[in-house]
């Protein structure tokens, strides 16, 4: 199907830059690196409709006033059309993709800094050059001059290869500067007039791309299911590794970890999709993902004892290191090994040594492969390793901890990951919990404070809202001071399942019913 086309823009690194400028959370050193970045990257590829969409006076996003201005020189779509592609969703009779993304506030208002909440820090500005915006505006009327003088002359003079050839140019120069509407426009009239499967696929990943930069998920979703129609329609197998890789990133912005995690953890010996991300954050993807979702064994030897994820956090296993470089499968215990991972654990020290790692280390055999190491940033992974060995070693007050450092240099700082921070670190406190409650039929609350390393006061507080809605098997006796465990049958829990799936399919019943008497009386 040939080499894949459109993956240079839009670049993803500029809408993290953006991101980082706009955070509360971000230091000031790293807001000034990322203006840097942004500044260069929109004079190096004459982005004139991205600069007034970041920068104008009165409409610029990542000002003072830009998020509730006009939309004017906005290249998000409005919310009017978006409200009118709903309704014509729903009366097709298909699910609305709002509804479906329902775990994400964002959703109703897509915007390159939506996943802020409106919580922006002002404190570094992108300055507006009206100066420089007239140049980079001229610079792009010139360019486009040049590709619609080139589509004219192949219309007269050559085929029709020539002439998708500059409606591609056209496309992807648009994705390049910024506009999203006119590359959206572009690609759709593209992908109309191609034949070539894998020319379609190509092109439906750069709209997906379009909607992670200006994070559009309406539209991430929409070109999701339409680029996964088109891969089982005869896709290779190249473009079938970098549609999971996108699938799974998506699914991690709307806060469906247990669906993303196997999609991300399958990725990482087969990643290729470079103009996503880099391989070291896909590796950061892939661990918080799976620690939040994945059951213990599959914990244990799909992350804790992945090769992928040994290698990038470091390890004293050269083997280990080798094995991810060359894309070996997982080898973490099978289930019979089960008894002797956990005693092997315990004998192993809690804390971890990794340090932080750069990729250029781990790169050996390729150009190809240097190169992409070069370009993978620094990153220091131990707050991470130091979670994920901790939890599953059952060490509690180092889990607590670095799960504080995750949330401080991963969750805070990173724009796919930071509009759920709060759920995750919910949700990772929850799991130890009900990991070191499942060994116990009581246990007294200063205990269980001790090792967690909180006191006693704070844990009963944060128990709590786990316990009244159930997602706890528990209670507490503060008169004698411990936690109780209940443990239900096995019968029990089975009869319980039968039960609420019985009242479901009855409502459902109950529906159908409904609807057939409707139609009956209409006839």
């Amino acid at each position: 199907m040939g080499e894949p086309q459109y993956l240079s823009y839009p670049q993803l690194s500029l809408a993290q830059s953006v991101f980082t400028i706009a955070s509360p959370y971000a230091s000031s050193q790293s807001k000034q690196t990322s203006l840097t970045a942004l500044q260069d990257g929109i004079r190096e590829n004459k982005m004139a409709p991205l600069y007034a969409y970041l920068a104008h006076p009165q409409t610029g996003k990542i000002n003072a006033s830009g998020e509730s201005g006009s939309a004017a020189l906005s290249p998000t779509r409005s919310r009017q059309s978006t409200s009118g592609q709903q309704s014509s969703n729903t009366a097709a009779g298909t699910p609305s993709p709002e509804h479906m993304l329902r775990r994400t506030s964002s959703i109703n208002t897509p915007s390159i800094v939506g996943v802020l909440g409106g919580k922006k820090d002002t404190s570094v500005d992108l300055p507006w050059d009206e100066k420089l915006y007239e140049e980079l505006k001229a610079e792009n009327e010139k360019e486009l001059a040049a590709i619609q003088k080139e589509e004219d002359d192949a219309v007269e003079r050559s085929g029709e290869t020539e002439i998708q050839n500059a409606r591609g140019k056209r496309a992807e120069y648009y994705a390049q500067i910024g506009d999203k509407d006119k590359a959206l426009e572009a690609f759709e009239k593209l992908i109309e007039k191609t034949a070539i499967l894998g020319s379609k696929i190509d092109i439906v990943l750069a709209i997906i791309r379009i909607g992670l930069f200006f994070d559009d998920k309406l539209l991430v979703k929409k070109n999701i299911d339409r680029a996964g129609l088109l891969v089982e329609s005869g896709g290779d197998w190249d473009r079938r590794n970098r549609l999971k890789a996108y699938q799974g990133l998506h699914l991690l912005t709307i806060r469906a970890h247990n669906l993303a995690a196997p999609l991300l953890l399958d990725s990482l010996s087969t990643f290729t999709s470079t103009e996503l991300c880099p391989y070291s954050s896909l590796v950061v993807y892939a661990t918080l993902a799976g620690a939040v979702s994945l059951p213990r064994r599959d914990f244990k030897s799909k992350v804790v004892d992945a090769p992928e994820i040994r290698a990038i956090f470091g390890s004293d296993a050269e083997t280990d290191r080798l094995s991810a470089l060359a894309g070996s499968a997982s080898a973490g215990p099978g289930e019979g090994d089960e008894h002797a991972a956990d005693t092997e654990m315990s004998e192993a020290t809690t804390t971890p040594k990794p340090t932080a790692v750069n990729l250029t280390t781990l790169a050996r055999g390729s150009a190809d492969a240097e190169a992409q190491a070069l370009a993978e940033p620094v990153m220091d992974f131990r707050p991470l390793a130091s979670m994920i060995q901790s939890l599953y070693s059952g060490t509690y007050t180092t889990f607590f901890t670095s799960l504080a450092a995750v949330e401080q240099h991963f969750l805070t700082t990173d724009r796919f990951l930071y509009e759920h921070r709060t759920w995750y670190v919910r949700e990772m406190r929850l799991r130890a919990y009900a990991q070191l409650l499942a060994s116990y039929k009581v246990v007294s609350l200063e205990s269980m404070a001790r090792s967690f390393g909180v006191s006693v006061e704070w844990l009963d507080r944060d128990l709590a809202p786990f316990i009244a809605s159930e997602r706890l098997a528990c209670r507490i006796d503060r008169v004698k001071g411990v936690v109780e465990t209940r443990r239900s049958g096995e019968k029990s829990k089975q009869y319980g399942d039968v039960v609420r799936q019985g009242d479901q399919l009855i409502t459902k019943l109950q529906k159908y019913g409904q609807v057939v008497r409707l139609r009956g009386s209409e006839r």
